[in-house]
């Protein structure tokens, strides 16, 4: 049986050079600026300790859906783990971030937040153990 390992994170964005400054500065992600041919840049960031996450330039002339309001079916969030949620939640409000979820106890041992990102992505933070 084929064996599949985690590769990537694409996000569409109109401003990428905006959503990869607000996961530098929110999450500490390691932004990576890449020349491309013609002169654009490629722009993806490194996330929690190595998730590729790609930022693609959403096309301002295009129509785009509006996002879906949860809950949905397909992939709803994105999910970093925390050693102290209380203590990142604290750091996440002082840089003026939305919680969608404050955080709570989800099952014994399980503790989670919700934040909102650019284009309403959503990010959990979990606590284990």
């Amino acid at each position: 049986m084929t064996t599949y390992t985690w590769e990537h994170i694409h996000l569409r964005s109109p401003d990428p050079e905006a959503t990869a400054a607000w996961y530098q500065r929110i999450l500490n992600a390691e932004v990576i600026r890449t020349p491309q041919t013609g002169g654009a840049t490629r722009i993806d960031l490194t996330l929690g300790g190595g998730q590729k996450v790609f930022i693609a330039t959403a096309n301002p002339a295009l129509t785009t859906a509006a996002p879906p309001q949860t809950p949905y079916f397909g992939l709803e969030h994105i999910g970093l783990t925390v050693t102290d949620l209380d203590a990142a939640a604290a750091e996440l409000k002082a840089k003026g971030v939305t919680f969608v979820t404050e955080p709570m106890t989800a099952r014994p041992g399980v503790r989670i937040a919700f934040i909102r990102g650019p284009e309403n992505v959503l990010i959990e933070l979990i606590q284990r153990g």
